[in-house]
């Protein structure tokens, strides 16, 4: 392959292979055309029957999928959540290669297929997002790949044992320094270097290409008149690792604040959260929020041990879990419809952090505005039991993405109800026939249980 870059330069715009081709071989001014072309292309819709479910999702989920399909070698774009026809393209390359049905829309089954194969590729090469003390800025790192650290010259490297793999950060600031005259050093040196691809903009540049037999990819941007950049250098006879890493890399790359992954992706989940989950048989089935264990490597329910995930509904946001062993739970009365009326009173067990570490079951007054709960829920009650004025379930409490809690944190997202016909279709169809049980406020507080995630 004449150059990283037909796989580099799609971490800045998505190119097509015939575009990548023109651009390459193009005189300067029929490359800036290409350019502004392809980069208008990029954000070019696809079919709107495919992949149209990815306009109303969260962005950080958006981004979170890109990242993924990066990591398993399908995806070579910006990883930004705009979900144009290479992103559409990697998923049902990636659908392909499971063997499902090539929709451009990834199941919620098929998500966690994804999930899981980007992080027994993450586990692989040790990925890692790190502090550069140096520069200041965040970088994500193969540091399987590269263990030997070092000072460079303005920055940090981190290289592999023999020299094959290079990843080094710089900083310049010195007076009248600027982008064009670094980016027109980085082109010059070392002298070996030998750029095939190489974009300009006004506060970043790329360029890309070969360095003597290796690969070479460097991003850098400017702010208040200082450049921070990253270099990556890797042998051809790697390119199989480091081709894929080095688009996360390029995306991952924050030189200051307010910029790289981290930010779409929005805050990180807690490596311990807490919830609430409704006992819907005797035998162990228990109801909570789909989000509260997503990503979990164990789930416990206080008390009773651990439990399995067996089913969930992603467009409904709920769970199923089943205790193993089980027979003398209390479980919800799910027979009734809950009235229509907004007024409903919340029965969960709040978060351990707001209650000095106690899972002692509480209620809280909340009022249905449209789809939105107000006032917030606390924390640990997503998954909890809403009922209506006459203490009848109307439903189970979602919070949309659970957070760190303590100073700084930003404020609660929104929370909304999943009614509980929504609740008896999903049950119907895994088979599970819930009891009759009791209705009221004590009834409901002795079928609410705690449920605990623990991400690795």
């Amino acid at each position: 392959m004449r150059l990283a870059g037909a796989i580099l330069i799609a971490s800045i715009v998505a190119l097509s292979a015939p575009t990548v081709t023109a651009w390459l071989s193009g005189p300067p001014a029929a490359q800036a055309q290409t350019f502004q072309v392809a980069e208008k292309a990029a954000k070019k819709k696809t079919n709107p029957k495919e992949g149209s479910g990815y306009a109303s999702m969260p962005l950080a989920e958006r981004v979170g999928i890109q990242f993924d399909l990066a990591f398993t070698g399908h995806y070579n774009g910006l990883i930004n959540g705009e979900f144009n026809e290479r992103a559409i393209a990697a998923v049902k390359a990636f659908q392909k290669d499971i063997g499902s049905r090539e929709t451009g829309t990834l199941a919620a089954p098929e998500r966690a297929q994804l999930a899981a194969k980007s992080k027994e590729v993450q586990e692989r090469v040790g990925w890692k997002m790190v502090d550069d003390r140096a520069t200041g800025a965040q970088v994500g790192l193969p540091t399987r790949q590269v263990p030997s650290i070092s000072r460079a010259r303005s920055g940090t490297r981190w290289s592999s044992a023999q020299g094959q793999i290079q990843i080094e950060t710089f900083r310049i600031r010195e007076p009248g320094t600027t982008l064009s005259a670094v980016f027109e050093q980085q082109q010059q040196q070392p002298p070996n270097r030998k750029p095939n691809v190489s974009v300009m903009r006004e506060d970043n540049f790329i360029l890309s290409g070969l360095q003597g037999l290796k690969k070479f990819y460097v991003r850098a941007y400017i702010r208040d008149l200082e450049v921070r950049g990253l270099t990556i250098l890797y042998d051809q006879a790697t390119e199989g690792i480091m081709d894929p890493l080095t688009v996360v890399m390029a995306s991952a790359f924050a030189p200051f604040s307010g910029t790289g992954l981290a930010d779409l992706m929005g805050p990180s989940r807690r490596k311990i959260e807490y919830g609430t989950g409704i006992v819907v048989t005797a035998g162990g089935h228990i109801l909570t929020d789909r989000r509260l264990v997503e990503g979990c490597g164990v789930i416990q329910v206080s008390g009773l041990g651990d439990a399995n995930r067996v089913a969930e509904s992603e467009a409904a946001g709920i769970a199923l879990l089943r205790l193993i062993g089980v027979t003398d739970l209390a479980p919800a009365a799910l027979v009734h419809d809950g009235a229509r009326g907004p007024e409903l009173t919340l029965v969960g067990i709040a978060d351990p952090q707001l209650q000095g570490g106690s899972r002692a079951v509480s209620t809280v007054r909340a009022t249905l505005a449209g789809d939105t709960l107000q006032p917030m829920p606390q924390l640990g009650f997503s998954g909890a039991a809403a009922l209506d004025a006459q203490g009848r379930l109307f439903g189970m409490v979602t919070l949309k993405a659970p957070v760190m809690a303590g100073a700084g944190a930003p404020p609660l997202p929104p929370a909304t109800v999943v009614p509980i016909e929504t609740i008896r279709k999903f049950l119907d169809t895994q088979q599970v026939t819930p009891a009759t049980g009791r209705v009221g406020v004590e009834a409901a507080k002795a079928s609410v249980v705690r449920v605990i995630c623990v991400r690795r």
